[in-house]
């Protein structure tokens, strides 16, 4: 199985995918929790802003020591990372390869000859499931296309080797 997906087409600059190395990407999304809660989508800016000035605050308080919590706290992340399940939206990615004015859908290709496409404006909403339990998708991955609603999570898009943007 090829864990590379290329991001082709109509973008100023073709990409590769590499998911093995999404679980250390901040962006990710745990899909545990994804579907049966409400989330609102958060501006990465604003976000690592509220992270320094907590951290900030902290030291301020008490000091440039390190309280024993913190171990704690990077234990249970290095646990959850270990355990969950993980997703990233395709949006990141189409951002990075930068979208061509003309193009109108993405279309994923399947290692089965099937074709999945949707309007570019949907895109947005598309996420990639890279891991399940902790483990990569190694069966009939390397991910799962889902979307964002929900609608499809029981029979999500698999096999999945290239996305093309036309």
């Amino acid at each position: 199985m090829e864990t590379i997906i290329p991001l082709k087409g109509e973008v100023k600059f073709k990409i590769t995918l590499d998911p093995a190395v999404w679980i250390f990407d901040d962006r990710r999304i745990d899909l545990d929790t994804f579907f049966t809660e409400q989330h609102i989508e958060i501006d990465e800016l604003d976000e690592y802003t509220k992270k320094v000035s907590a951290h900030w605050s902290r030291e301020i308080m008490e000091g440039a020591t390190f309280p024993p919590t913190l171990k704690t706290e990077k234990k249970y992340e290095r646990t959850k990372m270990l355990t969950g399940t993980f997703g990233i939206y395709l949006k990141h990615f189409l951002q990075n390869a930068e979208v061509k004015d003309g193009a109108t859908s993405v279309v994923f290709e399947t290692a089965t000859g099937e074709e999945y496409s949707f309007p570019l404006e949907q895109a947005d909403s598309l996420i990639f499931k890279y891991s399940q339990d902790g483990k990569p998708l190694k069966e009939d991955g390397p991910v799962y296309v889902l979307l964002a609603d929900g609608s499809n999570m029981h029979n999500p898009i698999k096999h999945v080797k290239a996305v093309r943007v036309d």
